[in-house]
């Protein structure tokens, strides 16, 4: 072979080059680098995911919001939304259109009138029953909505409609979308933290999940007994861990490039990096024995009763971790009887209902006040809702102490965050059986909560599966009437 021909052996011909090592080489390679010009623009939509920098369209009235959980269907008529008439009819024919016995759809469920009384607080002089005694100082911070109505009277799919915005799940919690949307007041902490009590609620951890959104948005799980969050401890020297970080990083990052950079593996290095910082201040927050005797006892942490004191733990949790800067707390109930749907009285009314308000009230009235003279009311947002109500009458099965899933008229409330307080919207019919005025549900609930935050919720959207997702899908709108 001559001396050309050697120096030609390792040389390809004009135009031709090295196959492609990478996903992103292949893109750059096809179509004249159409899809490299796709990859860029996804590039920049997931760096925009993951900023911390709030994206707010205009000034915010809340910077933070604590979701208090009332999971199973707290009864409306039995906690703030009164029917005299109830009382009047207890134990008749429940019909509520004149041909329902006719056609024998409804003639063996019985009114039943709520065994709590009502009574006027506050300068506004909302009704309140005897269930929340302890309500009365904050009563004149709450905004109670009347009218809310769900989509099916079924405790996953209205959970789920509760947290994302749909029955089905496979969308983001309310919770991600604020962290994807607004980022972390501080960087040490997650911006989506739920204070759980060692239960999944009906419709899965998918109330809590991120689906689309980078992983980073997902909750972080914050138990009542025990260790706060396993794992959470270092069991290395500082240095060791800080090496075991490294090298992590160092291989995740190379398989990220070699494959085109992949999100997934992007966001599993941030959260590495999260974890690692929450290692000394999540669990100096969570522990609360530096608060006051005075304000323990606010909360009912001293409480004799477990279950008492482990609700109210959390909600004390919940107003520390907000100050320290996490956007988004949710509480969930304590499960008492191993019901993952704690206010589901079929039966049990009375008592269920009674042993509920008695672990929550305290707390969520003490989570009220303390954050009002704390200064911190103004700009936190507090919600209180479960996923449906419960009906105004009973079956013969609950020997007149139970009520069933309800959708078509219930209760939640919304109190701080610019909020008008001391105030009720919306209207139930004189049974309670169905919303009359005022109509609202969950998508309006979530604009309105996203309004205060300073988020348009028609603009806080994710490319996903070829359209733009957002939290209210194509529905909802800012309820202005009980803006402050």
């Amino acid at each position: 072979m001559s001396s050309s021909g050697r120096q030609g052996a390792g040389r390809r011909c004009p135009g031709c080059e090295p196959p492609a090592r990478s996903r992103r080489d292949f893109l750059r390679r096809s179509s004249m680098g159409f899809g490299s010009l796709a990859l860029t623009a996804l590039a920049r939509h997931w760096a925009a995911a993951e900023t911390t920098t709030p994206r707010t369209d205009f000034a915010p009235r809340a910077k933070r919001v604590i979701f208090l959980f009332m999971d199973g269907g707290v009864s409306h008529v039995d906690t703030f939304d009164p029917k005299p008439r109830l009382k009047q009819l207890d134990g008749e024919p429940a019909v509520w259109k004149p041909d329902m016995l006719s056609q024998g759809t409804s003639a063996n469920r019985k009114w039943l009138a709520s065994p709590w009384e009502f009574r006027q607080y506050g300068k506004s002089g909302l009704w309140v029953s005897d269930l929340f005694t302890r309500m009365a100082p904050v009563v004149d911070e709450l905004c109670v909505i009347r009218s809310m109505v769900g989509e099916a009277p079924l405790h996953g799919a209205q959970s789920l409609l509760l947290h994302t915005g749909r029955t089905l799940g496979a969308a983001p919690s309310l919770g991600s979308w604020l962290s994807y949307g607004l980022g972390t007041e501080n960087e040490q902490l997650p911006g989506y933290l739920v204070l759980n009590n060692d239960w999944v609620p009906n419709g899965g951890l998918e109330n809590f999940g991120c689906s689309f959104l980078p992983a980073t948005h997902q909750a972080t799980m914050v138990r009542a007994h025990g260790k706060p969050v396993d794992n959470i401890e270092p069991i290395d020297p500082t240095n060791v861990q800080q090496a075991k970080l490294d090298f992590l990083r160092e291989q995740d990052n190379a398989v990220s490039q070699a494959r085109g950079g992949l999100e997934p593996i992007d966001s599993a290095i941030r959260n590495y990096e999260t974890a690692a910082k929450m290692q000394t201040l999540l669990p100096t927050l969570c522990d609360v024995k530096g608060e006051t005797a005075e304000t323990l006892a606010l909360y009912g942490v001293d409480r004799q009763n477990p279950y008492d004191q482990l609700y109210a733990l959390q909600c004390l949790r919940a107003r520390r971790l907000v100050e320290a800067g996490v956007r988004f707390v949710e509480v969930t109930c304590t499960n008492t009887d191993g019901n993952n749907s704690p206010w589901d009285q079929h039966g049990a009314l009375k008592e269920r209902h009674a042993e509920n308000a008695r672990i929550t009230d305290q707390p969520v009235a003490a989570l009220i006040a303390d954050l009002k003279r704390r200064g911190l009311l103004d700009d936190t947002l507090v919600i209180w809702a479960g996923e449906m109500g419960r009906t105004p009458h009973c079956s013969p099965d609950s020997g007149q102490n139970g009520r069933d899933h309800h959708v078509s008229g219930y209760t939640i409330w919304m109190a701080g965050g610019g909020i008008r307080g001391g105030m009720t919207y919306g209207a139930t019919d004189e049974m309670g059986m169905s919303t009359v005025e005022n109509r609202l549900d969950i998508h309006d609930i979530h604009a309105t909560i996203l309004h205060q935050l300073g988020i348009d919720h028609k603009r806080l959207t994710f490319r996903f599966g070829g359209r733009d997702m957002r939290l209210t899908d194509v529905h909802g709108r800012v309820v202005k009437e009980i803006l402050a």
